[in-house]
């Protein structure tokens, strides 16, 4: 699939701070290229950092595509001032025939042991899960999770033990799976759900964000919803929880991008436009509480990255792919990355 260290490239996008008097349109022609990209044998639907440590000293890394799902190790030079770039080993391949469409990491996941431990979870394009566990030699095993009767947008493992996965649906349900695949809980929506958090220090809520532009918490031990949140706009298409502070969360939906302190107030502190064909996907950095980064909806052409920081009234960031999908931050480094058309592309940003 991907090919190893070598083929990875260093590009030299020059960063590009917006200004007031810019119009989105004018910003999108000087959107600077991918930071570093990787090459790959298919179109990349999804990648996926993983938010959890493995003990191996790169970042693991998943993506998939219409028939793979690869698993590798990401360095790079702003880690380890050895390498020229990024250098990018692929660990395994898994030939699948079918188009994956989410990939979620579970805490389980550890490389410095023996056996080796892999786990993770796909959203596939027949509405089914499918639990990976490996040990990256002989012993792969697929675990099959049926339920959900439409398009799976989103799942996420338990942050801390990994011992359950939610998912949410265009079924308008959101559920709760343990890794046998049993079925321990389900919340039904009021439209279709875009997407699903569970924050390692609020383990007993749930954050689940639905097409019609609510979010809401539940409580997973009186399984009864306990806040909401109100874009007062839809569609809503994906939604975020910040892994560095509980209280903020955001969100896009329609052309516009969101936040809320949820302490203060059902609606948003903060609202701003982004792109002007529609926004598709809300991350916030894992690196820091207040850069995040939004993507346009796939367009004929080329798709738009926007990385933002809160401190500043325009992205700070501006990128442009063709054939973009996906969005995931590093674990540790300001970096972003989306697949594309036959490759990863990396997008190092400033904290």
């Amino acid at each position: 699939m991907a090919s190893a260290a070598g083929a990875a490239k260093l590009t030299n996008g020059r960063r590009r701070r917006g200004r007031g008097s810019e119009t989105m349109k004018d910003a999108a022609a000087a959107a600077r290229t991918a930071t570093y990209t990787a090459q790959c044998e298919e179109c990349v639907h999804v990648a996926e950092f993983s938010p959890f440590g493995s003990g191996l000293a790169g970042g693991l890394l998943a993506y998939g595509g219409r028939n793979y799902v690869v698993v590798g190790t990401c360095s790079f030079q702003e880690e380890d001032t050895e390498i020229k770039g990024v250098e990018y080993n692929t660990l395994k391949t898994f030939h699948r025939g079918i188009r994956v469409d989410a990939i979620a990491w579970s805490p389980e996941t550890k490389l410095d042991t023996v056996p080796q431990v892999l786990r993770l979870c796909t959203a596939d394009a027949d509405n089914k899960l499918r639990l990976l566990t490996s040990d990256l030699k002989d012993e792969n095993g697929w675990k099959v999770i049926e339920g959900h009767a439409d398009y799976i947008n989103d799942l996420v493992f338990e942050p801390n033990d990994g011992k359950q996965i939610a998912s949410v649906s265009d079924d308008h349900t959101c559920r709760i799976w343990d890794l046998e695949g049993n079925q321990k809980a389900s919340f039904l929506l009021h439209s279709p759900g875009m997407s699903v958090c569970w924050h390692p220090e609020e383990s007993f809520k749930l954050m689940v964000a639905e097409k019609n532009g609510i979010i809401r918490f539940y409580d997973l031990v009186t399984l009864q919803a306990i806040l909401s949140l109100d874009c007062g706009q839809m569609p809503l298409m994906s939604a975020d929880w910040c892994l560095g502070n509980t209280i903020k969360v955001g969100a896009v939906s329609g052309k516009d991008w969101f936040i809320w302190d949820i302490t203060r107030s059902s609606y948003p502190q903060d609202k701003r436009p982004s792109h002007l064909d529609g926004a598709r996907r809300f991350r916030w950095s894992r690196a820091s509480e207040n850069l995040f980064a939004t993507t346009g909806c796939p367009g004929k052409i080329n798709s738009q990255l926007l990385v933002h920081h809160l401190g500043h009234p325009q992205a700070i960031m501006i990128g442009s792919a063709s054939v973009a999908s996906g969005l995931s931050w590093h674990r540790t480094l300001p970096l972003c990355v989306i697949g594309g058309d036959h490759k990863l592309l990396f997008w190092m940003t400033e904290m």
